[in-house]
């Protein structure tokens, strides 16, 4: 058996820099961390047994530069480099030079990652393998006018994907012919931003997809197998919200052929290590073989990768680990196994009812679930959640004998989850594990946006809350505004004999609450109450409002924010990438009014009524802060302030 590396650099951050320097560390290996100015004191740099700072904040200062990851192991003496996911980990001329500099490289082979890389020639090799693929458009032809020929010839709907795309970024449904220009222009911009590569292919948008991905593994001497499928099709924008193994509603004979084909794939590309054969299915007729299409492979790990752990049992960092260094697949096929079933939630620092907007800034306080499921988490209490980088705060994962009880345990771990003064999408992935229909298996990748309504919250605070808040005032002796208990003056009706119930006047968040006290719920999900810093916060199912008695500044019932003026600002800290409108222009309520990109995406900013654009602050190019004014609309016949 070969000879295990003594070392191995981490050339990545967060939640899965910490998962490799565990495994690391359990196999007596020396875990080195890389780390940017930004990430000086985040866990994974404190966990590390030597860190490199390698440069500032920006990833293409400092994560995104080989030669600075080549020279800080140089510099420890590190054995290896394993990549992660994201960043270099399937940047096939960073893999040769680790190889070329002596050094063993944790990840697949530059080859696999080349063939496997741009979408079209993907695609082209495994029909070439016998693995069924989508129908559409892999041309060199990239001209506005052929595209739109191809795309009506495929038939409406269709996708966009970028070439050279992965994680959600430049892809666009298009629906209709007249749409289509204005969707190709902005997948080919983010596309160019986020992978220096503007070409696209098309493919024949599926009405009911599911997202199923199928877990390989090769190594030197030519084996490959599979760990069994995932099923990722609860997704917001293309990325994946919630993913679980295995696949809901998947057949004995199904996933046969299904995992059979992504070994195929494997075996194409002479795949070494850990990878994932990515497939689209029609199920609007449940899952079968033969609505089952090649999409894409990931020549890295995925983020979704402890759901294939907790089924399998097996540690697939280890494998990479050992596999890198020459060691044969430490299982054979008929070796692995399945058990039960697993659910994984990524936790990301976003406001649901601001259009999942990332929410960056210090953890003052931070509880994550305990005992009913392990959580990867890349950041700490004290610490904050960067601009500069993917806002994810964990990864909560449960496993249980069953779907429906993985499903009830997720919602009970994301429940748990008590974040300040940032927002999360928490109480959005309560609301997500506890649906009628995802607990009965309804799933497809349109799941979230059909149920927009009943899944993102409101931002109300529920009566339990309501009643923690004034609870918690009563404990810490600052009491809330009683109202009097003469009923002549009460404004809730009363009945003769009876006690009613006291009240009492709270703000919470920006509203004033007359709560009606009630006897202490007896409800597992009680809501949880802190003193944090100078603010009182209460917690409840996800969600947190800060609360204390009533000043002047609020009004009882109401929200406390005005109607809009019609000034724009930024949402957060990014690039404007197109101004669609001029001064003086005429626009309608809804209407696009500029584009800005941060964290590598795309967030149209529109009008909030019909009016008229009267300023305009910005141009095409610039770099703004979070809150900077960007453009004002008045509407007809308004009058200047």
């Amino acid at each position: 058996m070969a000879r295990l590396m003594d070392s191995v650099l981490i050339a990545n951050r967060g939640e899965i820099a910490r998962r490799i320097s565990r495994t690391a560390r359990k196999l007596g290996i020396r875990a080195i961390a890389v780390y940017s100015e930004a990430d000086a004191q985040m866990p994974f740099v404190q966990e590390a047994d030597e860190a490199v700072l390698i440069g500032p904040a920006p990833a293409r200062e400092s994560y995104l530069v080989p030669d600075k990851i080549l020279e800080a192991a140089r510099k420890t003496g590190a054995a290896a480099i394993h990549p992660g996911y994201g960043f270099l980990s399937e940047n096939a001329e960073f893999a040769e030079a680790v190889q070329q500099a002596g050094l063993v490289w944790v990840g697949a082979p530059p080859a696999s990652i080349r063939a496997m890389g741009l979408k079209d020639a993907a695609k082209r090799l495994m029909q070439e393998a016998g693995v069924p693929v989508t129908p559409g458009y892999m041309g060199e032809d990239q001209g506005p006018e052929r595209l739109l020929s191809e795309a009506q010839a495929i038939g409406w709907p269709v996708l966009i994907k970028a070439v050279a795309g992965g994680g959600g970024k430049g892809m666009r449904r298009v629906d209709r012919a007249e749409d289509f220009a204005e969707a190709l222009l902005s997948c080919r911009r983010e596309a160019a931003a986020s992978f220096g590569d503007d070409r696209v292919l098309l493919e024949k948008y599926i009405l009911n997809p599911r997202h199923i991905e199928v877990q390989v593994f090769g190594d030197r001497q030519g084996g490959a197998v599979h760990l069994f499928e995932r099923d990722c099709s609860l997704q917001r924008r293309h990325q994946k919200v919630i993913e679980e193994a295995p696949a809901p509603g998947m057949d004995p004979a199904t996933r046969e052929a299904l995992c059979a084909a992504a070994v195929r794939a494997a075996r194409a590309v002479d795949y070494v290590g850990a990878g994932t054969i990515e497939f689209i299915a029609d199920a609007s007729e449940g899952l079968r073989a033969d609505r089952i299409w090649f999409m894409e492979m990931n020549t890295r790990l995925q983020v979704e990768h402890p759901v294939t752990e907790a089924i399998t049992g097996e540690d697939l960092v280890e494998w990479q680990l050992r596999v890198a260094c020459g060691e044969p697949l430490p299982k054979t096929q008929d070796e692995i196994t399945m058990t039960g079933h697993a659910m994984e939630a990524r936790l990301y620092a976003e406001n649901p009812t601001a259009g999942f907007l990332p929410s960056t800034g210090p953890l003052d306080h931070l509880v994550l679930p305990e005992g009913v499921a392990r959580v990867d988490a890349g950041v700490a209490e004290g610490g904050e959640v960067s601009p500069y980088y993917d806002p994810m705060v964990a990864k909560i994962i449960v496993h249980a004998a069953t779907r429906r009880q993985a499903a009830a345990d997720l919602a009970r771990a994301c429940a748990e989850v008590e974040v300040w003064p940032i927002k999360t999408n928490a109480a959005f992935l309560v609301r997500a594990a506890s649906d009628p229909d995802f607990i009965a298996g309804k799933i497809d990748t349109g799941f979230i946006e059909r149920h927009a309504a009943r899944l993102i919250p409101s931002g109300e605070p529920p009566p339990e809350a309501l009643q923690g808040a004034v609870r918690a005032l009563m404990d810490w002796r600052r009491p809330p505004i009683w109202s009097s208990r003469d009923p002549w003056t009460r404004l809730e009706g009363f009945r003769l004999n009876a006690e009613a119930a006291p009240q009492a006047l709270i703000r919470v968040g920006s509203a004033l609450h007359w709560i009606a006290m009630e006897p202490p719920s007896q409800a597992p999900d009680r809501p949880w109450a802190y003193e944090i810093g100078d603010e009182q916060v209460i917690f409840f199912r996800g969600e947190a409002w800060s609360f204390g008695a009533p000043s002047g500044d609020s009004e009882a019932g109401g929200s406390g924010a005005a109607e809009g003026d019609g000034k724009i600002f930024a949402p957060m800290p990014g690039q404007v990438v197109a101004v669609e409108v001029a001064e003086g222009a005429t626009v309608t309520k809804g209407q696009r009014l500029l584009t800005l990109t941060a964290m590598k995406m795309e967030h149209a900013l529109t009008a909030p009524f019909d009016g008229v654009v009267v300023r305009l602050t910005v141009e095409p190019g610039r770099q703004v802060a979070e809150s900077a004014l960007l453009a004002e609309v008045r509407r007809h016949g308004e009058e200047a302030a």
